[in-house]
């Protein structure tokens, strides 16, 4: 049994270079478990959009909307959060952003139009970035075990929560789509209550963050060509996540399943799997490869029958996993600037696609055909293959790759995965 007082340090169960990730204080297994329902919540309605749109006699574009006002919010909130916590400090801000979770998500489950639905969801988008772009930088400087261990166990609770939260969405939403709203609501409100009685303050930072300070660091070339080829793999991914549920048109019991698996692939690619392509074949060749088969995914998706959609869209969960843990790398390594300053630039940028996506891909399905929306998003994916290729010295400073490094302070990374 492991002691995590030895300095020679913990056993690695998992044999991928981290500390053990199972003896932790109980303030990270708050904080991770409070990461794993803030991850549902990206998911969750993946499921139930069809029973929503028939509930509230919505459009699939309308519906689409839902990620749309959550992410653009998510996007907008990112120059906010290292303000808010450098401020406030991370405790604070983690329980204000579950604080706005709770009340959104719950005031989603009372909704009568999908008007109020997708301004709810929006309230719900900024309470999951303050809380998502501050868990990480708590969970390592209360983390035993060193800072390898503290990423492993956040990315793990990532990929946990992508997987449940279309499992959840199914079993809920079966008997009403409003029940996995107030799920989710009762959920975090736990999450609240862990993190107020196991968490204690952390210090501060040293120096305050501005709100223009991510936008600065975006003027390094490195760091605007990692945002540059996110923002269009973005695109592809919630292409994956907010379109396919209509195309697949399936209950939400089977919906969730098929989105469950793809969550498990994602989660075990992200934490398993990733590292050690990188180890073996350097982070820009992991990247472009998973990129380029991700379009290939996509197009066979977009073309194929029902079945083979069904397996290309839990395959893509792999690709998705592998694509995560890089990009969030390569971010946070390629640029001199702080790392939650870097983090926050390079998710300002990506999450407009993650809005954007949402909303033209039933657009474009509606000016043309159902497979269109695909076509588009296999072409935005091999963009970004192109961004890492043409723009490959750039980012060759976090490239050497012989091990890939993880960060360490990241202040706001999601899907960061």
């Amino acid at each position: 049994m492991d002691d995590p007082t030895d300095p020679t340090g913990p056993r690695d169960p998992f044999n991928t270079g981290a500390g053990s990730i199972l003896w932790q204080p109980k303030s990270v297994w708050a904080t991770a478990g409070a990461s794993v329902v803030a991850f549902m919540g990206i998911g969750l309605v993946d499921p139930i959009l069809p029973s929503i749109a028939k509930g509230l006699d919505a459009t699939a574009g309308q519906v689409s909307l839902l990620f749309t006002s959550y992410f653009l919010i998510t996007a907008l909130a990112m120059l906010v959060t290292g303000f808010v916590s450098s401020r406030i400090g991370g405790r604070k801000t983690l329980l204000l952003g579950l604080a706005l979770v709770v009340v959104f998500a719950g005031l989603s489950g009372t909704s009568g139009s999908v008007g109020e639905l997708v301004g709810f969801r929006a309230g719900w988008g900024l309470g999951n970035a303050l809380f998502v772009s501050t868990a990480l930088a708590v969970i390592v400087g209360a983390a035993a075990g060193g800072s390898a261990a503290a990423i492993l166990l956040y990315e793990s609770a990532l990929g946990l929560g992508m997987a449940c939260g279309p499992l959840l969405g199914a079993l809920l939403g079966d008997a009403s789509w409003r029940y996995p709203f107030f799920g989710t609501a009762a959920l975090m409100a736990v999450g609240f209550l862990c993190i107020a009685a196991f968490l204690r303050e952390q210090p501060k930072p040293a120096r305050r963050t501005s709100l223009l300070d991510p936008v600065r660091a975006l003027g390094h070339g490195g760091l605007a060509s990692v945002a540059a080829s996110a923002f269009f793999y973005n695109y592809t991914f919630f292409t994956v996540l907010a379109f396919t549920p209509f195309v697949l048109d399936m209950s939400p019991y089977r919906s969730g399943a098929v989105f469950f698996a793809w969550g498990l692939l994602l989660a075990v690619f992200s934490v398993l799997v990733a590292p050690r392509l990188q180890r073996r074949f350097g982070s820009l060749k992991v990247l472009g490869g998973s990129l380029v088969l991700l379009a290939a995914d996509v197009l066979v998706l977009g073309y194929g029958d029902h079945t083979t959609a069904v397996v290309c869209t839990v395959l893509s969960g792999a690709l998705i996993g592998v694509n995560n843990t890089v990009y969030t790398e390569l971010a946070l390594g390629v640029s001199d600037a702080p790392r939650p300053v870097a983090s926050a630039g390079y998710n300002f940028v990506r999450w407009f696609a993650a809005a954007a996506a949402p909303y033209f891909a039933p657009k474009i399905e509606e000016w043309t055909d159902v497979r269109i929306p695909f076509v588009v998003a296999a072409v935005t994916a091999l963009l970004g293959a192109l961004v890492v290729v043409v723009r490959r010295r750039a980012l060759a400073h976090e490239a050497e790759e012989s091990q890939p490094r993880h960060a360490t302070e990241d202040g706001v990374t999601v899907f960061a995965n």
